[in-house]
């Protein structure tokens, strides 16, 4: 029987993984590694989804003291997974969901569509504290610091309730109950991006990270030589919590207009609590007495007794899990299954006859775009779930319905 956590050797800092080493591939191997060597780095957690990123690995924890890497939280600052449970079960819904599906995709903008404006959900009186939350956000725009962020408010207020690409999704689902759910993934949109970018650059001219195996992992450091909090630092921080702000602000404008097609289509829906996590973000977190700047890159927190959504891929449904608060893997669990091929090695091995065969039972789309999403793209999930166990312990596991990708 496999134990956890295992090491990973040539490291220089503390790397603890819950996955086994040789399933680790070489290429991530060596990321890990170059990352132990990052200054101010204090510890490695390594999930049993991770793999190869650009710079640092998908399915890491980071923990650093008075030290924070931009390009490990990634250009999808605060990207993370709402869900909610739903009065309905099984015998509620249509036998044909396709309806569902194209009413779904005609309310939320998917890929590079936005709305006109903001989201047409915020004009719901219904939803005045949704539209009060949004107001107070975009309050704070101009005191965004990345340079030229300010020509992109418009655009960012447009996206804001938008799904966006790659593998983000919505989806209907069913638990062993055969009770109905709603989730949805995706993130902080352009302006995310804008501002992780404008931040990597700056991070990468600086000179303690001239010495770096990797530009990508360039650092800011909180200090300067004299005990003042450097400008660099102040300004990445406030960009970065408002991002991540942002990106919960999309899910829940996003997750009210699902809820108002499904209640449209399903008269006295009603809508239970929600569970909602970041799992590629900041936080500032305490550990043995040491303040330390958490980043999770492709990971969840799973701190005692906290909630959280762990996907498998379309197809295979998704986890919802209650933390343990193991500290050795800095209160972290996985944020999905993890990819198997890369999107290109996918595109190239499968076809449609995959994508009817993979998803069958799914009202999906089942087209070239949706290739390299195919659940043959992506590990077990059950397997990655078994090798976290010490780090959560399920409460639902979700069976796919109906799904929608960007």
């Amino acid at each position: 029987m496999t134990t956890f956590p295992q090491s990973l050797p040539g490291s220089s800092a503390p790397v603890r993984m819950w996955l086994p080493t040789h399933e680790l591939e070489p290429t991530a191997a060596d990321q890990v590694r170059a990352m132990s060597r990052v200054p101010g780095i204090e510890g490695i957690a390594i999930m049993p989804d991770a793999h190869a990123g650009k710079g640092a690995v998908v399915g890491s924890v980071i923990a650093m003291r008075d030290a924070v890497m931009p390009s490990a939280v990634g250009v999808d600052i605060g990207c993370g997974m709402t869900a909610v449970q739903t009065s309905l079960s099984l015998a509620d819904l249509p036998d044909d969901l396709g309806p569902l599906r194209k009413g779904i995709e005609g309310a939320v903008p998917v890929g590079f569509s936005a709305h006109s404006g903001h989201a047409p959900i915020l004009s719901n009186p219904h939803h005045r504290r949704l539209r009060a939350r949004t107001d107070r956000l975009f309050g704070s725009f101009e005191r965004l610091t990345a340079p030229g962020v300010n020509t992109l408010e418009g655009r960012a207020i447009a996206q804001c309730g938008t799904l966006g690409g790659g593998n983000h999704f919505i989806e209907v689902c069913a638990d062993e109950r055969g009770l109905v759910w709603l989730t949805l993934h995706s993130g902080s949109r352009n302006i995310g991006k804008s501002l992780a970018e404008r931040h990597i650059e700056k991070a990468k001219t600086l000179e303690w990270n001239a010495g770096l195996p990797d530009p990508e992992l360039a650092v800011f450091i909180r200090n300067n030589p004299d005990g003042t909090v450097a400008d660099e630092w102040n300004n990445y921080m406030r960009d970065l919590f408002w991002a991540q702000d942002y990106a919960a602000l999309n899910r829940e404008v996003m997750l009210a207009t699902v809820q108002s097609v499904l209640a449209s289509a399903l008269p006295g829906v009603k809508f239970w609590d929600r569970v909602s996590c970041h799992h590629n973000y900041v936080a500032k977190e305490n550990y043995d007495g040491v303040d330390l700047v958490v980043t999770r890159k492709g990971a969840i927190n799973a701190d005692r007794g906290t909630h959280g959504i762990i996907p498998g891929s379309m197809g295979t449904g998704s986890y919802i899990v209650r933390g343990l608060g193991y500290e050795l893997a800095y209160r972290s669990a996985s944020h999905g299954a993890g990819r198997r091929l890369s999107r290109g090695a996918a595109k190239r091995q499968f076809t449609i006859d995959d994508a009817a065969t993979q998803t069958a039972g799914v009202e999906c789309r089942k087209d070239a775009g949706i290739l390299d999403e195919l659940p043959g793209a992506y590990k077990d999930i059950e397997s990655v779930m078994s090798y976290q166990a010490d780090l959560v312990e399920p409460v639902a596991r979700l069976t796919t319905l109906l799904c929608v990708k960007g």
